[in-house]
């Protein structure tokens, strides 16, 4: 299992990047420290990949359009392909530990087409009314899934049929999940438009923060109007393109501070941000101290 204290990106995109993802077995198990992340948070990204959790300790605030969560330890979850999704470790001041199943769900379905994707993965996998299915303690079937989850993070990659034994454990899981998830399936909400959109858009930001940006230049960059891209900003992050725009900008001024020696002012103007002055007054506004005092913070987290 991998300790990561930090996210990966795909190049130009908000796609989370799995390095250690091979073609032949794509699944990774990791142990998220997420109190040493860079401001204890993971940031608007997705992933065609599934995503299922397990709180070993602390509290974590799970965003998607569709609203939010607490996951207190304890309890988990699966993040379904493809869902645009932020986390916030929860509160700000303990360890906060979550353990991930990360898989392909060809690993469970084998060919493109097969009987196995048609009955029992695509159903789950292409609903778009199931962006998460929670899993709490105290309730008896929702238990039973977690303690498989947790079961599964004891296989080692060492062992005599390792590949095949985390498959079956992982294809029960699913199923359980299946059963669980039949009342949300029921509801037959449409595909929205808007999470192509928003992806869309913000792919553009990504590639070009650094640049003095427009609202009809992003809007263009989706085929949309200027109303309708603030609309779908606010209907998928809640919050405006600019503020979005600005907020990316900070974060990676964030992760350039905790990773890099580039002097302030280099920084600032590589985020788009401008004057190292002006920089010095939203980031304090944003982080609740100085450009200096979060470098010296993180860097000396990971010393």
């Amino acid at each position: 299992m991998n300790n990561i204290h930090h996210i990966e990106f795909h190049t130009g995109s908000k796609e989370e990047l799995f390095p250690d993802f091979s073609v032949d077995f794509p699944y990774i198990a990791s142990r998220a420290e997420l109190d040493k992340y860079a401001g204890r948070f993971v940031p608007w990204h997705w992933h065609k990949a599934v995503e299922l959790f397990y709180m070993k300790s602390g509290s974590l605030e799970y965003h998607t359009p569709g609203g939010k969560l607490l996951f207190p330890a304890g309890s988990g979850g699966l993040v379904n392909s493809n869902v645009l999704h932020m986390t916030r470790a929860m509160p700000q001041t303990e360890e906060n530990i979550q353990l991930l199943h990360i898989f392909d769900l060809s690993l469970l379905s084998g060919e493109p087409g097969s009987r196995i994707e048609k009955k029992y993965i695509t159903p789950i996998a292409a609903a778009p009314q199931i962006e998460l299915i929670p899993l709490f303690p105290g309730n008896a079937a929702q238990e039973a899934i977690l303690k498989r989850i947790t079961e599964a993070f004891r296989f080692s990659g060492e062992e005599f049929g390792y590949e095949m034994k985390l498959r079956e454990a992982l294809s029960e899981i699913w199923l359980m999940l299946f059963e669980l998830s039949r009342p949300m399936l029921e509801n037959g909400r449409t595909h929205s438009k808007s999470n192509d959109k928003i992806k869309l858009m913000m792919i553009y930001i990504h590639e070009h923060f650094a640049e003095k940006l427009s609202i009809a230049e992003l809007a263009a960059s989706a085929f949309l109007s200027q109303r309708e891209c603030f609309r779908v900003f606010r209907e998928c992050l809640n919050m405006t393109p600019v503020e979005y725009l600005n907020t990316y900008r900070l974060q990676t001024a964030c992760r350039m501070l905790a990773r890099g020696t580039e002097p302030v002012t280099v920084i600032s103007h590589a985020c788009g941000l401008g004057s190292s002055s002006y920089f010095g007054k939203v980031f304090r506004e944003y982080a609740h101290c100085t450009p200096s005092e979060y470098r010296k913070r993180w860097q000396d987290c990971d010393t």
